[in-house]
C-alpha cells in the first residue's frame, strides 16, 4: 500500500483499524492515518475478536477496517456482536473487510454478515482512503475481481456445497494453501501473512496430513481441482 490521497476537501472519517498482525497496523496507521492529509482518524486498534467488539463499542468510529482471520471467531464474529452498532439509524458503525485473502467464501462470509465491501490488502494507501470514505457514504465497495462472487451468491438461492475435505482446514491453513498452489515460495508465504517461514512450514505440514497429501505438487492439484487458485 503507498500513495495516499490528499484530502482535499477536508472532510473527516473516524476508523478504527482491526487486524491481528502489528506490523500491518502500524503500516496501515501511517499509510492512511495522517489526518491533515488524508481525513482519517484512526481512534482505535484491535487484534482480536474481543479487543475488536469492545474498541469499536467504545469508539463508536465511522468505519472498522476488518481482517477476516482474526482470532476468537473470526470476521464474522465481531461482525454478528455489532450487528446492533450496524443497525443505527443515527449513526450506523459500517464494516470494510481487508483481507489478504481472496478466496469466494470468505468475501460472501463477510458480506452475509453486513460488511459494506471488502478489498484485498494489495490495495494502493489512496484506494484505501477512497473506499473508507465510500463506505462512509453507505457504499458498496470491492477489488474489482471479488465483485463477482458477491453477484453470483446472491442470484442463487442455493446454498454452496460443503467441501468436507476444506472445512478440516484452519482459516489460516487455507491462507497457506492457496498461496502454495499460485506458487509461491515459503519465504513469499511469510511476507505475505506476516509470519515465519517456520510457521509456513507447519501450516503445510498440518495441510498435507490432514488432506493425506504426500507433497505441494499434489496440493496444488488438489487445490486447482476445487477452483482455490
Amino acid at each position: 500500500m503507498s500513495d495516499a490521497t490528499e484530502n482535499e476537501g477536508e472532510r473527516r472519517v473516524r476508523v478504527v483499524l482491526v487486524d491481528d498482525h502489528r506490523m500491518f497496523r502500524t503500516g496501515v496507521q501511517a499509510e492512511i492515518g495522517r489526518t491533515e492529509t488524508t481525513g482519517v482518524e484512526v481512534v482505535g486498534e484491535a487484534a482480536d475478536v474481543d479487543q475488536a467488539v469492545s474498541v469499536i463499542t467504545a469508539t463508536r468510529p465511522e468505519v472498522v477496517l476488518l481482517d477476516v482471520h482474526l482470532p476468537g471467531g473470526g470476521g464474522v464474529e465481531v461482525l454478528r456482536r455489532c450487528a446492533p452498532l450496524m443497525a443505527d439509524a443515527e449513526e450506523p458503525v459500517r464494516f470494510l473487510a481487508l483481507s489478504v485473502s481472496d478466496a469466494a467464501e470468505d468475501v460472501i462470509g463477510v458480506i452475509r454478515g453486513g460488511a459494506r465491501g471488502y478489498v484485498t490488502k494489495t490495495i494502493t494507501g489512496t484506494d484505501l482512503v477512497n473506499s473508507v470514505f465510500r463506505v462512509q457514504d453507505g457504499d458498496a465497495v470491492f477489488s474489482p475481481r471479488l465483485a463477482g462472487f458477491v453477484l453470483d451468491a446472491f442470484a442463487s438461492t442455493d446454498a454452496p456445497p460443503i467441501d468436507e475435505d476444506l472445512d478440516r482446514l484452519t482459516q489460516r491453513e487455507r491462507e497457506v494453501l492457496r498461496l502454495i498452489a499460485r506458487g509461491y515460495a515459503y519465504k513469499e508465504i511469510a511476507k505475505q501473512l506476516f509470519i515465519s517461514v517456520k510457521t509456513v512450514e507447519s501450516h503445510v505440514s498440518a495441510v498435507l496430513r490432514k488432506l493425506q497429501l504426500s507433497n505441494r505438487h499434489e496440493l496444488t492439484r488438489w487445490a486447482t481441482a476445487r477452483r482455490l487458485v
